[in-house]
C-alpha cells in the first residue's frame, strides 16, 4: 500500500484507509467477529488508517475497533471524533463542542479503544454555540498531554478551517468527497493546499452507489440510514444511478471494479487526500485497497466528470436538520 501525508507534520497513513461506521449498523445489521476479521484483514493488506467516532453505534464502534486492532496497537493509525450527543440522524441532532464536554468524549474514547492515545482527534461538527478557537484550543492541551497526537475538523469549511489552524495546526479536514459530491473543490481544496492540511474523503463511494451496490429503485431497512437521504428517495435514486452507470462503463473498460475506478478519482485529485471507504466484507477491502494501484487517465477522468457534473446529481446529502448542521461548519 502506497502512504500518503497529512497535514504540516506529515502524519504517515495508507493510501485508503477504513471508515468503520458501518460496523456498527449504518447501513443494516452487522455481526461483530465478522467486523473484527475484516478491520484486521485490513490491517494485513496495509490499510493502515483506521476511522471511527464516539457517536458511532453510540460507542459500540469504538469498542469493536479496540478489539480489532488489540495487540497490532502499532500497526494502526488510528482516528476518532467528538462533538455529536444525540444520533446525527434523530430528531434534532445535537453537538456539544465544550472544552467540559471534550475532556468527557478523550477519556471515554481512549477507555473504549483501549489505548492511551488517539493518533488523529477530530471535532466531528461545529458547535454554533461555542467560538472553534475555544473548541480547538481545548483540543490542543490533548496533544499537549499525549492523549492526542494530531487535530483535525469534519464538515468544515476555508473560514471556520483558517480560524481553526491559527489556534493549532491542523492535520486533516474531514468532509464527504466523492465523484457526486464535489462542493470541497470549491474553495476548501485549495485552502488546503495553501495550509498543507489533508483532505480525508469520507463516503468516497456514494454510500455503495458508486461501487454498483444499488440499483434504481432499492428499497432500505431498518437501521439503514440510507432511507432518511434524499439522494436515496425514490425518483431521486433512479436519477442518480445514471452517474454509477458511467463509473460502471470505465470500470468495465479498465478490467477493474466500480467501487477502485471511483476511490481511483478521488487520489488522482489531490496527492494529500485519503479516501476511506467502508465494508463489513474483508473481500471488498482487499478490492478497495487495490484502487491504490490504479491511476486514470485524463479522458477517464474527463467522462466521469461530466456524468457526475453536480446539475446531474438529485438531492441533498442530508435530511434537513443534519444539512443544516454541516452547513453551520462553513
Amino acid at each position: 500500500m502506497n502512504t500518503r501525508f497529512l497535514g504540516p507534520a506529515r502524519l504517515a497513513v495508507s493510501a485508503v484507509g477504513l471508515g468503520a461506521m458501518g460496523f456498527s449498523g449504518s447501513y443494516g445489521a452487522a455481526e461483530d467477529d465478522e467486523s473484527i476479521r475484516t478491520i484486521r484483514r485490513a490491517l494485513d493488506v496495509g490499510v493502515t488508517f483506521i476511522d471511527t467516532a464516539d457517536v458511532y453505534g453510540d460507542g459500540h464502534n469504538e469498542e469493536l475497533v479496540g478489539r480489532a486492532i488489540a495487540g497490532r496497537r502499532d500497526d494502526v493509525v488510528l482516528a476518532t471524533k467528538f462533538g455529536f450527543v444525540s444520533s446525527p440522524l434523530s430528531q434534532g441532532p445535537q453537538v456539544d463542542g465544550s472544552p467540559a464536554h471534550l475532556r468527557e468524549a478523550i477519556e471515554a474514547s481512549l477507555r473504549r479503544l483501549g489505548v492511551d492515545h488517539v493518533d488523529l482527534y477530530y471535532l466531528h461538527r461545529v458547535d454554533p454555540r461555542v467560538p472553534v478557537e475555544e473548541t480547538v484550543g481545548a483540543m490542543a492541551d490533548l496533544v499537549r498531554e499525549g492523549k492526542v497526537r494530531h487535530l483535525g475538523l469534519s464538515e468544515v469549511g476555508p473560514a471556520v478551517l483558517r480560524r481553526a489552524h491559527r489556534v493549532h495546526p491542523i492535520t486533516a479536514v474531514q468532509n464527504e468527497y466523492a465523484l457526486w459530491t464535489r462542493l470541497p473543490e470549491h474553495e476548501l481544496l485549495p485552502t488546503l493546499q495553501e495550509l498543507n492540511v489533508g483532505l480525508v474523503a469520507f463516503s468516497p463511494l456514494g454510500r455503495g452507489l458508486l461501487a454498483g451496490a444499488l440499483q434504481a429503485g432499492a428499497e432500505f431497512g431498518e437501521g439503514d440510514v440510507r432511507g432518511h437521504m434524499p439522494r436515496f428517495a425514490k425518483g431521486n435514486l433512479d436519477r442518480n444511478a445514471v452517474i454509477a452507470d458511467a463509473v460502471a462503463r470505465v470500470a468495465e473498460a479498465r478490467r477493474a471494479t466500480p467501487a477502485q475506478v471511483a476511490l481511483a478519482w478521488v487520489l488522482r485529485r489531490w496527492d494529500r487526500i485519503v479516501p476511506i471507504p467502508g465494508s463489513r466484507r474483508a473481500e471488498r477491502i482487499e478490492e478497495n485497497a487495490a484502487a491504490a494501484d490504479i491511476v486514470l487517465n485524463d479522458a477517464e477522468m474527463t467522462a466521469l466528470e461530466r456524468a457526475a457534473a453536480p446539475e446531474h446529481v438529485a438531492g441533498d446529502r442530508y435530511p434537513a436538520g443534519l444539512q443544516r448542521l454541516a452547513d453551520q461548519g462553513r
